[in-house]
């Protein structure tokens, strides 16, 4: 029988993987740049101007059919003004949380009027939309809570919830029998917060509060609505809850500035000791740097104007009625909307980039949405519309939608 020598300074032991790299998955991420190399890369898109209902991009100008300055306030002379006087009183930073060194009077004086806007007692004033609902989340769901998601809620309800140290629970989009049945699925002895969009973003439908409050209430579920497009679009600016009635049963209500408020940041509003709480726990808040003067000044101008001029309001309402009537009529499927925010919604990656592009070159911009912000089968150009756009602007726009609609084959 052979046998067989072992060279005496040969090792035995497995030899070990190579380090992985971090950056290995920037190599395979390549879509972006495919998009970009074909000329067909429909994001990021840099403006050179943006003036309210009109906006510049590479020297042409086009109606702005993409925006969510709904109330076209930031052209509004008193916001501007509101703004500027802001910066040449306190400058152009706070330079600080306001947790320490960066709270001002007038942040106090702005929380004071949107909870008295909103009909809450108090209000909580974050450096923007998407830290409001990162730190109140997070900061009230703790490891035995539940935190329960409509499947539509936006991307920052989600980071909150994930954030939090809660268990996290989904039901259908817009279906209270479905939140009852996952509501009486839990544990009865957690702490549950339900989170809805009261506007939601991309299909512009409302959420029905009087039917989740119903399941909420059967539960002892807390109930915080994303009214960061209804405020100042429903209910003479004062969002969902306000629409159906039901602000004293709604525990929550959020909103960002970035909107109809023509500035940035974001508010909770609520309980004076649920905002007293979420203040001394809301990392997001504790850790960031307060929002200017000139933001919160623009805030409140905006918000005055709201109270002022209640007829933007109602110029928006007929400006979106008007639209979501006339892309009906030309055979464009436009969803559930019952807002200034309307899909078109085309179904197809290919053909909505196109469309796009397409749109741009008649003169109108929008934005385009894919997977995964929106179901596969529901890709869609996301329009929205504002009080200032002009009858003469929608039906240029209009024009442009036949157009593009019937080249694509899309109407």
């Amino acid at each position: 029988m052979a046998t067989t020598s072992l060279d005496p300074t040969q090792t035995l032991e497995p030899q070990a993987a190579p380090y992985a790299d971090l950056f290995a998955k920037i190599q395979e991420f390549t879509v972006a740049k495919q998009a970009m190399a074909a000329g067909i890369y429909p994001f990021f898109t840099p403006m050179s101007g943006n003036e309210g209902t009109e906006a510049i991009y590479k020297g042409k100008r086009l109606i702005m059919c993409g925006s969510n300055n709904y109330l076209g306030l930031t052209t509004h002379p008193k916001v501007r003004a509101a703004a500027i006087a802001a910066i040449h009183e306190y400058g152009t930073s706070c330079t600080g949380s306001r947790f320490l060194n960066g709270n001002l009077e007038m942040h106090l004086e702005l929380e004071r009027q949107l909870a008295d806007w909103v009909g809450k007692e108090a209000a909580l004033v974050f450096s923007t939309g998407m830290q409001v609902n990162l730190g109140t989340i997070s900061a009230l769901v703790g490891h035995n809570d539940y935190v329960v998601l409509d499947k539509d809620d936006h991307a920052s309800i989600v980071d909150g919830a994930i954030l939090s140290t809660g268990k996290i629970r989904r039901f259908r989009h817009n279906d209270p029998g479905d939140l009852e049945h996952t509501l009486a699925g839990l544990a009865p002895e957690r702490g549950k917060l339900v989170v809805v969009d009261g506007l939601y973003s991309m299909e512009g439908d409302i959420a029905p509060l009087p039917e989740i409050i119903a399941a909420c209430k059967k539960y002892n579920a807390r109930l915080m609505v994303d009214d960061a497009h209804a405020m100042g679009v429903l209910a003479g600016g004062r969002g969902t809850a306000a629409m159906h009635g039901v602000t004293d049963q709604v525990d929550l209500i959020m909103s960002t500035f970035s909107k109809s408020f023509a500035s940035l940041g974001g508010f909770v509003a609520g309980d004076a000791d649920v905002m007293h709480y979420v203040q001394h726990h809301a990392r997001s808040f504790l850790f960031s740097a307060s929002i200017p003067a000139s933001n919160a000044a623009a805030a409140m101008a905006a918000l005055q104007v709201m109270r002022e001029e209640p007829e933007l309001v109602e110029r928006l309402d007929r400006n979106a009625t008007k639209m979501r009537r006339e892309l009906r009529n030309l055979g464009f499927d436009i969803g559930n909307s019952c807002t200034p925010v309307v899909p078109i919604i085309i179904g197809d990656d290919m053909r909505t980039v196109m469309a796009w592009w397409q749109l741009i070159d008649a003169g109108v911009y929008v934005n385009v949405v894919l997977a995964p912000a929106t179901p596969p089968g529901r890709q869609l150009l996301r329009t929205s519309y504002m009080a200032t756009h002009t009858d003469e602007q929608l039906d240029r726009a209009l024009e442009a939608f036949a157009k593009v609609g019937k080249t694509l084959g899309v109407i």
